[in-house]
């Protein structure tokens, strides 16, 4: 089963869950069902038109994916992380 890791500024969310299994073939279903379970983390994922945030950041296994990836199917050793991105100046 895909492990999310979720980022600490959304923990509040997740009631402080770290590392949640997800049950999906595709990110989008592994978030939709880690929402199911905590319903704050998915709009801290996806806006109105359920496209990814342009200030969140997903990774599968260390590697980044684009946001209009987040169709492309997981494999059940997958670990997704999501980071939320931080503006600098």
């Amino acid at each position: 089963m895909p492990q999310v890791v979720v980022p600490p500024p959304y923990r509040g969310s997740t009631l402080g869950e770290a590392r949640i299994p997800a049950d999906g073939s595709t990110l989008r279903e592994c978030f939709e069902d880690v929402g199911r379970r905590y319903p704050g983390f998915i709009e801290q994922i996806f806006d109105g038109g359920g496209k990814v945030h342009k200030f969140v950041d997903v990774f599968v296994n260390g590697e980044e994916i684009d946001r209009e990836d987040v169709d492309s199917g997981v494999a059940a050793e997958d670990c997704i992380e999501v980071l939320a991105a931080v503006a600098g100046g």
